[in-house]
C-alpha cells in the first residue's frame, strides 16, 4: 500500500522522487549501454552530450572524466539531469526502449554529475584572459549556461540578478520533488568559480539601464524569462494564490506553507502539476486539477500526467472557472460552467466554447491557478522586436539591437520551453557573442 501524506515529514514529501544509484547499481546500468554508433540518444539531447562516451566513462569508475564529458556540452548537467523530460528525449531514443527497458541516462547523469561534489570548474579547461568584457542580465538557466560559456573562453562576465538567489525557475519555480534548490544554487557557484561575477539585486530597468551595461561591455546577453501568472478575470480572482508562488514557499517556507483540505489547481502544464504534488503530499485530502480543454491538449508532459493520477489527484476537464466563491472573506468554492471544444484556434487547438446553462459548483477551501506567464516585459521597455511578444532573436540570438543578445523562456515563440533548450540557448549565444567578440578585436 502507497504511504500517505500523513505518513511522511514535509520534507521526505518533497524530497528528491528517485534516490541517488548506488556505486554498483551505476556501474550495472552502464554495462547494459549497446554504445551505439552515431548515437540516437545523443542526437535527441536539445545539448547533444556524447552519452555513450559519459556511460562509457561510468562503466570504468571514472566518473570524473565522465561529468567532464557532460559538462563540455552542458554546463547545467546536474540540473539536467533531474528535470530534463528524459523519457520524451535521450532516454526516449535509446534503441533498448522499443523491446527493453531504456538505459536510465537521467539517473546515470545525475550520478557522474554528484561525483564532483561542487568541484565541477576544476574539470574545465579556461583559456586566457581576453581581456574582453559580457554582460549577461538573469541568472536562470539560459544566463548560467552562456555566462560560464564565455567565462571559459576567456572573457570578463558579469552576472546580474534581480533576486537574492541565482538559478531561475531551476531554484524558485521547480519542485523540490524534481529538483532541491541546493543543486541549482551549487551549479550557480561553479558558474561563479569559473570567473564569472555575480552582482545580485540589480534589476534592469530599475538600478540598471541599458545603456550603462553598453558602456562597459562588448556583448549583452538576456536571460530575463517571463512575467507573472496572467489573471483569469473573474470575480473574486485576489483570493487565488499563484502558482508560482505557491512552489516557491514550499521551497523556502515549507513550515509554514498553508495547505488547503480541498485544493483546487487552475491549469494544466508541469507547473500545474507541481502545485497538485505540492498539495496532495502536504496534506490536501482532495486536489482536483481544473481544465478547460480535454486530456489531449494539455501541455504537461505525458509521465508528469501519468505520475499525479497515481498520486490520487483527480480532475474536472472541459471546465472553465467563472467565479471564486466565498463567505466572509473565506474561500468556499470555484463555480464553473462546462465546455465543449470547437474549432482550431492560434494555438493549434481545438478552442474551448461555453456550454449554456452549465454552471456548477467545486468544493475548495484553496484554489491555486498556473496558467502560464505573461510575455517579458522587458522588450517593451527596451524598445525589442518581438515575435508572438516574445523577444525576436536572429539564427544567431542576437536581437533587434545591435550587440545585445537573448535566450531562454523569454524568446521561446515556437516549441516547448524547458531548462535543457535554455541551457543550449546560453551555449550557443556565447559561441556568437564569442565570435563577435573576436572580429572587433
Amino acid at each position: 500500500m502507497r504511504e500517505t501524506p500523513q505518513d511522511r515529514s514535509q520534507s521526505d514529501a518533497l524530497g528528491e522522487l528517485l534516490p541517488p544509484l548506488t556505486r554498483n547499481e551505476a556501474l550495472v546500468e552502464a554495462t547494459r549501454c549497446l554504445m551505439c554508433y552515431d548515437a540516437p540518444c545523443t542526437h535527441a539531447c536539445p545539448t547533444h552530450i556524447d552519452i555513450p562516451r559519459f556511460i562509457k566513462k561510468i562503466s570504468t569508475d571514472n566518473l570524473r572524466g565522465s561529468a567532464r564529458t557532460i559538462l563540455e556540452s552542458n554546463l547545467l548537467g546536474a540540473t539536467c539531469a533531474r528535470v530534463c523530460p528524459v523519457q520524451e528525449l535521450c532516454e526516449g531514443a535509446c534503441v533498448l526502449g522499443a523491446e527493453h527497458k531504456p538505459i536510465a541516462i537521467g539517473r546515470l547523469q545525475r550520478h557522474a554529475m554528484d561525483s564532483l561534489s561542487g568541484r565541477e570548474a576544476s574539470v574545465l579547461p579556461r583559456a586566457a584572459a581576453t581581456g574582453k568584457r559580457v554582460a549577461v542580465v538573469g541568472a536562470g538557466p539560459a544566463g548560467l549556461s552562456c555566462a560560464g560559456e564565455l567565462a571559459k573562453r576567456g572573457h570578463s562576465v558579469t552576472l546580474f540578478e534581480k533576486r537574492d538567489l541565482p538559478g531561475g525557475l531551476s531554484t524558485y519555480g521547480i519542485i523540490g520533488l524534481r529538483e532541491p534548490m541546493n543543486v541549482a544554487i551549487a551549479e550557480a557557484s561553479m558558474i561563479a568559480g569559473l570567473g564569472v561575477t555575480v552582482e545580485k539585486g540589480r534589476e534592469l530597468g530599475r538600478n540598471l539601464t541599458l545603456a550603462e551595461l553598453q558602456a562597459h561591455s562588448g556583448a549583452i546577453f538576456l536571460s530575463v524569462g517571463l512575467g507573472a501568472t496572467p489573471a483569469l478575470g473573474i470575480p473574486g480572482e485576489e483570493h487565488i494564490l499563484d502558482g508560482l508562488e505557491y512552489i516557491e514557499d514550499s521551497k523556502l517556507n515549507a513550515a509554514s506553507l498553508k495547505i488547503g483540505r480541498n485544493v483546487v489547481v487552475i491549469g494544466a502544464g508541469n507547473t500545474a502539476i507541481d502545485c497538485a504534488t505540492i498539495a496532495k503530499r502536504l496534506g490536501a485530502e482532495t486536489v482536483t486539477m481544473v481544465y478547460r480543454r480535454t486530456d489531449k491538449e494539455m501541455t504537461a508532459y505525458a509521465h508528469e500526467y501519468d505520475f499525479i493520477k497515481r498520486e490520487g489527484v483527480s480532475f474536472s476537464f472541459l471546465t472553465q472557472p467563472v467565479r471564486v466563491v466565498t463567505e466572509n472573506g473565506t474561500v468556499r468554492g470555484l463555480k464553473c460552467e462546462r465546455m465543449n471544444l470547437g474549432a482550431v484556434d492560434a494555438s493549434g487547438r481545438p478552442s474551448p466554447q461555453r456550454v449554456a446553462w452549465s454552471e456548477f459548483l467545486l468544493a475548495a477551501d484553496q484554489i491555486v491557478k498556473a496558467i502560464g506567464q505573461e510575455k517579458p516585459a522587458l522588450a517593451a521597455l527596451l524598445n525589442l522586436k518581438t515575435e508572438k511578444g516574445f523577444i525576436q532573436v536572429n539564427a544567431k540570438f542576437e536581437t533587434s539591437l545591435p550587440g545585445v543578445y537573448s535566450g531562454g523562456d523569454c524568446i521561446r515563440a515556437r516549441g516547448a520551453a524547458s531548462t535543457v533548450m535554455a541551457v543550449q540557448d546560453g551555449k550557443l549565444a556565447a559561441r556568437s557573442i564569442h565570435e563577435r567578440l573576436v572580429a572587433n578585436g
